[in-house]
């Protein structure tokens, strides 16, 4: 009997490693790359990564949130991000706009938050001149 309850706890402790493995890998950002790279996403055309490869020109989105500056595509009124995203589904994916409250935002509003500036590259160092 005591070889069975070993058995058992042993099982469930795998179990709940590799549950809490798996649930990592399933973050709302892991979620919301997965939807930005989704060409079929919302109904579209072409996925964000499109216009967007790996995020570029979002990288400083969190940045700006902070410091209360509006993420608005030129000549248009949009006060939020999740308003900006749907913009960008509708006139760039030509997809359907999603519900702002929606999980799927919250994960492509978490993936884009989680973006960050790539720092720049070191220039190579030069060899040293030669003579004395």
């Amino acid at each position: 009997m005591r070889i069975l309850k070993i058995a058992l706890l042993s099982f469930v402790g795998v179990g709940l490693i590799f549950s809490i493995s798996f649930a990592m890998k399933h973050l709302p950002e892991e979620r919301g790359k997965t939807l930005f790279n989704d060409p079929k996403f919302a109904g579209g055309k072409r996925s964000c990564n499109s216009c967007h490869p790996n995020g570029k020109d979002l990288e400083d989105v969190a940045d700006k949130l902070a410091r209360k500056e509006l993420l608005t595509p030129p000549g248009t009124k949009l006060k939020t991000l999740e308003e900006t995203v749907n913009f960008c589904i509708v006139n760039g994916n030509q997809g359907k706009a999603i519900d702002p409250k929606s999980n799927q935002m919250k994960d492509m509003v978490a993936y884009i938050m989680s973006l960050k500036p790539k720092a720049p590259a070191e220039a190579p160092k030069k060899a040293p001149a030669p003579g004395y």
